[in-house]
């Protein structure tokens, strides 16, 4: 990652660049501090170009903005990067960092205070919360969907999937035992009682999904489905996981204890 540092009136702007991760940490840290002690203590960090970060990375940042709050100062974010502006939403970093569209806006509330945060939002599709699913009894396909709504409906992506069909669902929650996500049908043309159906307690699923603050592709895992709620725009499922690789089984474990870090982290500034 690169990092530079451009001086304003009575703030200063660090463009951050590539992945922010644990290695880069203490960079992040030793330009934080040089600015404290030139007097500096209002900072925005700007993510447009951060493409990924970790969890080590938004910790530092938690401490960063109580480091600066004691000196007088603040810590915003600005301009974020679609995998940034995801992952802040996700773990709530929003409610200590404020975050801002424009680098002008972080400006205007360094400066005068007056700006309004922007709201972070639902990411694009092809994002770190899609779930890719597919039955693992083909049959279903046929059973439940027309034979012109076959084919794949998943988003745009580079992997390629060993799915005859796939359906594109949002994560809603994840943990050791197993998952949630919505689907509101994408081109399947189900009704969510039809969906419902196609979903069925009991049912084994394949399913691939990506882990937010792990830098990794799809992780695989077989899946039963254990709740259906339906809903107006679609359904919400909990699967309970079946069976998955040590690669997966891992990712999930380490996922996990980054977020209960976070939110350790995020109850201690708040």
């Amino acid at each position: 990652m690169h990092i530079t540092v451009e001086p304003r009136d009575d703030f200063a702007v660090l463009h951050m660049r590539g992945e922010f991760d644990t290695y880069y940490v203490p960079e992040m840290q030793r330009e934080i501090d040089a600015l404290i002690k030139a007097g500096i203590v209002r900072v925005a960090l700007n993510l447009r170009f951060v493409k990924f970060i970790n969890s080590t990375a938004l910790g530092a940042m938690i401490k960063a903005s109580k480091q600066l709050s004691g000196k007088g100062g603040k810590l915003v974010v600005s301009r974020p990067s679609p995998f940034c502006r995801d992952i802040i939403g996700k773990v709530g970093l929003d409610r200590v960092v404020s975050v801002f569209d424009t680098d002008e806006e972080a400006s205007e509330f360094l400066q005068q205070g007056t700006a309004r945060a922007a709201k972070v939002g639902a990411p694009p599709e092809e994002q770190a919360s899609t779930v890719l699913f597919s039955p693992t009894d083909a049959s279903r396909i046929e059973h439940f969907l027309p034979e012109d709504k076959r084919q794949t409906s998943i988003p745009v992506t580079h992997e390629k999937l060993p799915m005859a069909w796939s359906g594109a669902g949002r994560m809603a929650s994840l943990d050791q035992s197993g998952l949630r996500f919505t689907w509101n049908g994408g081109a399947s043309g189900l009704s969510p009682f039809a969906m419902s159906q196609f979903l069925a307690i009991g049912t084994d699923w394949r399913v691939k999904f990506r882990l937010p603050l792990l830098m990794k592709g799809y992780l695989e895992a077989i899946c039963t489905i254990s709740e259906v709620e339906e809903r107006p725009e679609g359904v919400k499922i909990g699967a309970t996981f079946k069976q998955m690789d040590d690669a997966a089984r891992n990712g999930i474990k380490q996922y996990a204890a980054d977020m209960a870090f976070l939110k350790d982290e995020l109850k201690k500034s708040t």
